[in-house]
């Protein structure tokens, strides 16, 4: 793991900040993700990488799950995430976005989309 673009301390308080307090659908996706339960994948919460904070990160296969709630559905929001993911992606990452409700509605086709961008 590259130290210099990994948990920057900088960000370390509003990382904890945003573990305490997460959404229930980043709680719902967090108990289905943690302790290495989807093929022994080990993920991360809150994890900084660069100046971002992702919600979920494998190192493994350093894949990045992002979860979207209402206040992503306008436009600067989109062109900020847009950005974000474009950022991430050219420093390797593989980033994946859903919206909040999806998590409610089908955490069986999330956990499918995870599983199906392993690198195996």
């Amino acid at each position: 793991m590259n130290r210099s673009l990994h948990n920057r301390k900088y960000l370390e308080k509003y990382r904890k900040e945003l573990r305490n307090n997460a959404t229930k659908a980043e709680s719902m996706l967090w108990k289905a993700l943690r302790s290495r339960q989807l093929e022994g994948r080990k993920f991360r919460r809150q994890q900084s990488i660069d100046n971002f904070i992702v919600d979920f990160y494998c190192p493994q296969e350093k894949l990045i799950v992002e979860l979207d709630g209402e206040v992503h559905n306008n436009p600067v929001s989109e062109n900020y995430d847009d950005d974000r993911t474009e950022k991430l992606e050219e420093l390797g990452f593989t980033v994946l976005r859903f919206e909040n409700k999806l998590v409610f509605e089908q955490l069986d086709m999330i956990m499918e989309c995870i599983k199906a961008s392993f690198h195996r």
